[in-house]
């Protein structure tokens, strides 16, 4: 269990097989990766900047809620710093638990968490210039559903 922030690119495959290793109490792995989208041209590198101490801190204490919510018996997050290139992944999530549901909901909260709150600054690259990069809308709309009883 843990959160990971690294620059270097990373094999979501060799990360699913690491955090798959050994589960013998857990009936359902769920895992997603995100790439960076090259939005039609617009976006020629994707720029991250978190703070070590800060970012990490925030993220696993939004996976320990997760922990509690689902009854997660792990959980991974490694995510991408730095530049990024359209095509690469960015962020890698997975969740373990007793049965499928959880697994599934726990990954989904996770990401939609990521997504929106997560001290993340994001910055697009391309032909046009730089800019800075808010959560949208939905974002908002898909992390709510979590505070919602």
């Amino acid at each position: 269990m843990g959160v990971v922030l690294q620059s270097e690119p990373f094999d979501p495959g060799v990360l699913l097989s690491a955090f798959c290793a050994g589960r013998s109490e857990a009936g359902a792995v769920a895992s997603f990766t995100g790439l960076v989208r090259a939005e039609g041209g617009s976006t020629e590198v994707l720029e991250l900047e978190a703070y070590p101490g800060l970012t990490d801190v925030e993220i696993a204490k939004i996976a320990v809620a997760a922990v509690e919510r689902f009854g997660l018996l792990g959980w991974q997050v490694t995510h991408r710093v730095g530049r990024i290139a359209p095509g690469e992944p960015i962020v890698f999530v997975a969740t373990a638990a007793g049965h499928r549901r959880e697994a599934f909901e726990a990954c989904d909260y996770l990401m939609d968490y990521l997504k929106s709150r997560a001290p993340f600054w994001k910055k697009s690259h391309g032909p046009d210039g730089a800019r800075w990069i808010e959560p949208t809308a939905r974002d908002r709309t898909d992390l709510e559903r979590w505070e919602t009883p």
